[in-house]
């Protein structure tokens, strides 16, 4: 019995389909809300919203310019359960961030969290959430960003920022290398504010950079929080460092 060609063809098209694996369905995300300020319980994942890169660069030593120590150079120290980070702060160049990054030592606001955040080659991150966590809400609004001429060389601290680059407010973080290329300004982001460097205690930020990190799944939480310490790296007080006594180094 002859078939037409056209009655050839549909049982042709027929079997093919008959063969084609089953596609599963695509998997569910809980959905984000992306109209509310960031990061606020409960987020995804903290800022700063900017990809590592690729191939992390070897630890080299920061280019250190540490100056006198005056009421516009003022040091902090951030004491964690792996070691000593003492921060030297540039009010000559982000005098708001200074000075709204010290209110928050003077309260010790930062006492008792963590460097929660840990991206080997890029940033560790901290201030604003306990090791299990915990969101500390800021008590201060945002403060703007500000342009200066600092750039974000390894043992840069900067302010982390949601997408609004004036959101800026507890958030902090170290660069672990040269990451100038990776905060580029954009139309969109201008940057993340430089407002000083670690002076001393870099390899106890290396030495937090190496830890073993894993994602976390919160019931309460929005998205995933990832690359973040096994072990907690501790942020167990941060001081400001008196001035130095005149006529003594």
């Amino acid at each position: 019995m002859r078939l037409s060609l056209a009655a050839l063809l549909t049982l042709v098209l027929l079997t093919a389909c008959s063969q084609a694996p089953v596609q599963p369905a695509p998997a569910q995300t809980p959905p984000v809300d992306e109209t509310s300020p960031y990061p606020v319980p409960p987020p995804a994942a903290p800022p700063p919203q900017v990809q590592p890169p690729v191939a992390a660069a070897p630890a080299a030593p920061p280019p250190v310019h540490e100056v006198p120590v005056d009421k516009d150079h003022r040091e902090v120290l951030i004491h964690t359960n792996l070691g000593d980070i003492t921060l030297q702060l540039d009010a000559t160049q982000a005098p708001l961030t200074v000075k709204h990054f010290l209110s928050y030592v003077k309260e010790r606001y930062y006492n008792g969290s963590a460097f929660y955040r840990v991206i080997p080659g890029f940033v560790i991150q901290g201030g604003d959430y306990a090791s299990d966590l915990a969101y500390h809400p800021p008590r201060h609004k945002p403060v703007p960003f500000e342009k200066n001429t600092l750039t974000h060389l390894r043992g840069s601290v900067g302010m982390a920022h949601d997408q609004d680059p004036n959101s800026a407010n507890a958030a902090f973080f170290i660069d672990l290398q040269d990451n100038t290329q990776q905060f580029i300004p954009s139309a969109g982001n201008p940057g993340y504010a430089v407002f000083g460097q670690v002076v001393s205690g870099m390899d106890v930020v290396d030495k937090i950079a190496a830890v073993e990190t894993h994602t976390v799944v919160l019931m309460n939480a929005a998205a995933p929080y990832d690359d973040v310490p096994v072990k907690p790296v501790k942020i167990i007080k941060v001081t400001l460092l008196p001035m130095p006594v005149h006529g003594k180094p």
